[in-house]
């Protein structure tokens, strides 16, 4: 099985922003510790703060792997053009956050993305990836 991850704008920065929201750790460590726990699947990591190069990558895997996990930050609240990739493509995607996006400001409140994707898991810490990870093998 073939999960790959993408995260959006300023996740790069895991670790160092904002931890009392984010935590302290960096998305490494923490991909390095689901790598340890689903050793039957690969996990591919990409992270882009840049819009387009999103959509290219959700257009490169979402034909040939079983699963997408995205994290698109911000582009969440604002991207039609990553929901229309969503759309178009057959791997099931899950919408992820960090932080109980419902707890913040107004306009993280709605997603552009979740009407394309097969689920939202929200405010579980970086706990959220293995969660999406969890339903990707779930068998509906």
């Amino acid at each position: 099985m073939n999960i790959q991850i993408i995260n959006g704008p300023n996740l790069n920065l895991l670790g160092v922003r904002e931890k009392s929201i984010y935590g302290s750790a960096d998305f490494e460590s923490y991909l390095a510790e689901l790598q340890k726990h689903f050793t039957n699947i690969t996990i591919n990591y990409y992270q882009s703060n840049v819009e387009g190069e999103i959509i290219n990558k959700l257009h490169e895997v979402g034909f040939s792997y079983d699963g997408i996990v995205l994290n698109a930050g911000a582009y969440t609240h604002t991207s039609i053009a990553i929901a229309d990739a969503i759309a178009a493509i057959n791997a099931p995607t899950i919408e992820v956050h960090i932080s109980n996006v419902y707890k913040r400001e107004e306009f993280r409140h709605h997603s552009m993305l979740a009407a394309s994707c097969k689920g939202v898991i929200a405010g579980f810490g970086m706990h959220s990836y293995r969660l999406a990870i969890e339903s990707l093998l779930l068998k509906y």
